[in-house]
C-alpha cells in the first residue's frame, strides 16, 4: 500500500528530526517573538528543507538502491545515530535546562537576517545528515512508487513546523520560556527517534 502510510512515514520521520531545537529553530523563534522578517525567514528555511529532502529521497535514496552494501552501512549507522539523538533528547527531558528559550533583544536588517539564516542552514552538517543521509536512507527502504509521497510527507512536516515556529512564537511565548515545555517536546522527540531507529534496524530482517 503506498499512499497514506508513505506520506505519514515521511511526515513522522521529518517531524522527529526537525523538532529538536537547534540554532536555526531558535533563530526562527526569536524572529517570531520579535515579529520581524518572519515570512522571509520561514520561507527560506522551508524551501531549503524541501530541496534537501528531495535531493535525499530522489538523489541519495535512489543511488543507495544501486549500492546495497552502502545502504546497509548507512541503515545501521543511521539507526545508531537516531538512537543517540533519542538518548540525548531523553536526557534533556529527564534533566531540563534551568530556563526556557528566550528571545534576543537585538534586531537585524532583512539581508543580515537572511544571511544568518543561510549560514545556520547550510553550514550545519546535521542538516545534511538529517535530510540527505537519514531521510534518503529511510526513503530507500520504501517502494519506488511510494517515494514521492514519502518526500511530500517529509517536506510538509518541515513547512508546517517552520510556520508554527515563526507565526506561533508570539502566542506561545509564555510557554516557550518554561523548561517544562521543552521536557514534553524532548520526550516526544526521544520516542520518535527510538521508534525510527528500531524500524531501521529491523528493515532488513
Amino acid at each position: 500500500m503506498l499512499t497514506p502510510p508513505a506520506f505519514l512515514n515521511g511526515f513522522v520521520l521529518m517531524a522527529g528530526l526537525i523538532v529538536a531545537i537547534g540554532a536555526q529553530n531558535a533563530l526562527i523563534l526569536r524572529q517570531g517573538l520579535m515579529r520581524r522578517h518572519v515570512g522571509p525567514v520561514v520561507a527560506f528555511c522551508a524551501a531549503s528543507d524541501v530541496l534537501l529532502v528531495m535531493a535525499g529521497v530522489f538523489g541519495v535514496g535512489g543511488a543507495l538502491t544501486q549500492l546495497p552494501w552502502l545502504m546497509e552501512a548507512l541503515r545501521w549507522g543511521g539507526a545508531l545515530f537516531l538512537a543517540w539523538c533519542g538518548w540525548q533528547a531523553a536526557r534533556r527531558a529527564w534533566r531540563p535546562a534551568a530556563q526556557g528559550l528566550q528571545a534576543a533583544a537585538r534586531t537585524q536588517s532583512l539581508a543580515a537576517t537572511l544571511g544568518t539564516t543561510a549560514a545556520l542552514t547550510y553550514l550545519n552538517p546535521h542538516v545534511y545528515l538529517d535530510t540527505l543521509v537519514l531521510v534518503g536512507t529511510v526513503a530507500a527502504q520504501q517502494p519506488a512508487a511510494a517515494r514521492p509521497l514519502f518526500a511530500a510527507g517529509a517536506g510538509s512536516a518541515s513547512v508546517l513546523w517552520f510556520m508554527l515556529l515563526g507565526y506561533g512564537a508570539a502566542a506561545l511565548a509564555p510557554w516557550l520560556a518554561r523548561p517544562a515545555t521543552w521536557r514534553v517536546v524532548d520526550a516526544g522527540v526521544a520516542l520518535v527517534m527510538f521508534s525510527v531507529a528500531a524500524s531501521l534496524m529491523v528493515a532488513g530482517l
